[in-house]
């Protein structure tokens, strides 16, 4: 059974020749060359998990090889095979990043278990760097769909603002993929081998959520029977994600802006600070400016999460984008119920791309996985969608529904009782208490027929 490549460097054609036959006989599948530019070449060519190379070659000191090659492929490993009397060099090697060195002359036994040792770091190191692109791809950026420029322009500021340690405030209307945008700041960011740790401030109670960010003391109140570590010691050294900030109660507001200036704060029931290393992304759908002028939010709060705002765009701004997350949806939901849908109808396309998204791309996702369990076909057509999107007059962008106008109430719930009785208007009739005649009167001046 033949084993992983491995390439031999050495100008001394003899050497190079029986230290190959000796790791072929071992079933590695060797490569040779004689120079360090012959080499690199190679290593371009296809990837190899360890490199002998001699320190003295023809056109490049092996030490400085050793160093470009580490810079390059950095999951490669290099024993360096140095002179009697130069076990200098081999240290030197070492330094610049290679795994080992051996002195030429010594049994050519010591090879084999040396080479052995280097491939298992090597192939495990490869196996790190494949499972960090597949984390990458699923909650980086490479996650996010989308070809408009709405959301391009976005993307190009979270992947900036990444790379640095700066508090980020993600605004944005429900449902437009705040987490998914934090997540994806989290792993490109220098704490991506840390937690990252997401709470929605609003699922909690004050004195719940208190104990949950921070932790508590055993004995600090009924029912503490031992100690608790909070969600920021857990994500320490990464990062935690505050989702639905601006319901956070005046109390935490401050024990949070005392983290955010000191890295510390106190647990419950404790008289010392818990010390810790935290970037915090917050999210909101509130106009937290607003908020503060009515002394709803703590201001000097506000100006600490805001150092960098990201509003991230609704879907009824990134119309191009929805076939694709459509399709993206199928895809998955598909799978999911082990059904083969094969694509989505021209006609559901043109309702989608039509409607006002009000739920924007938590709607969608709803929508399309709805889709997906009630299709008996392979192709996802308009008659599988809710009865409210399947009129000649969707919502469109410039007719939002209002939540406190008493038409749109109406015209709303209308739409559902119709989508319960699946479209049977007497029986709507019958169930909002109103006359069939009122009711196509109704249907008519909200454009629903």
């Amino acid at each position: 059974m033949q084993k992983d490549k491995l390439l031999i460097i050495d100008d001394e054609e003899r050497l190079r020749n029986l230290l190959a036959r000796i790791l072929q006989l071992e079933g590695y599948d060797v490569l040779v060359a004689s120079n360090g530019k012959e080499a690199l070449k190679k290593l371009q060519h296809e990837p190899i998990p360890v490199v002998i190379s001699d320190v003295k070659l023809p056109d490049i000191n092996g030490i400085e090889l050793t160093s470009q090659i580490k810079a390059s492929w950095p999951a490669t490993e290099i024993i360096v095979l140095t002179a009697f009397g130069t076990i200098n060099d081999g240290v030197k090697a070492i330094k610049g990043g290679a795994f080992d060195y051996i002195t030429k002359g010594d049994d050519n036994e010591k090879i084999i278990p040396l080479v052995s040792k280097a491939m298992d770091k090597a192939l495990l190191q490869q196996k790190v760097l494949e499972l960090e692109k597949k984390l990458n791809s699923k909650f980086g950026f490479e996650r996010l769909i989308g070809r408009s420029a709405a959301i391009g322009d976005v993307i190009k500021l979270a992947q900036k603002v990444a790379l640095t340690d700066t508090t980020v405030l993600l605004l944005g209307e429900t449902g437009t993929g705040k987490e998914i945008f934090a997540e994806a700041i989290h792993q490109a960011s220098p704490r991506n081998a840390k937690s990252f740790v997401a709470v929605n401030c609003s699922a909690f109670t004050k004195e719940l959520l208190e104990s949950e960010l921070f932790g508590h003391k055993a004995g600090a109140f009924t029912g503490a029977i031992k100690d608790k570590k909070g969600l920021f010691e857990e994500a320490n050294g990464g990062t935690i994600f505050l989702d639905e900030i601006g319901e956070l109660d005046h109390d935490l507001q401050a024990k949070l802006l005392r983290v955010l200036e000191s890295q510390s704060f106190i647990k419950i029931g404790d008289t010392k600070p818990t010390q810790v290393n935290v970037r915090i992304l917050a999210a909101t759908n509130r106009n937290l400016q607003a908020e503060v002028g009515k002394e709803g939010f703590r201001s000097d709060l506000y100006y600490r999460l805001s150092v960098f705002q990201i509003t991230l765009p609704a879907l009824r701004d990134r119309k191009k984008d929805i076939k694709l997350l459509a399709e993206y949806f199928m895809h998955y939901f598909g799978a999911k119920v082990k059904k083969q849908i094969a694509g989505l109808s021209d006609k559901l396309i043109e309702k989608l791309e039509a409607y006002n998204w009000p739920g924007n791309i938590r709607e969608l996702k709803n929508i399309i996985e709805r889709a997906v369990i009630l299709a008996d076909e392979n192709i996802l057509d308009e008659t599988l969608l809710p009865y409210e999107m399947q009129g000649p007059q969707t919502a469109q962008a410039g007719n939002s529904l209002s939540a406190f106008d008493l038409a749109s109430v109406e015209k709303i719930h209308i739409q559902r009782v119709l989508n319960h009785t699946r479209g049977n208007r007497a029986e709507a009739a019958r169930l909002l208490n109103i006359g069939i005649a009122t009711l196509y009167r109704k249907l008519k001046d909200y454009g629903l027929e």
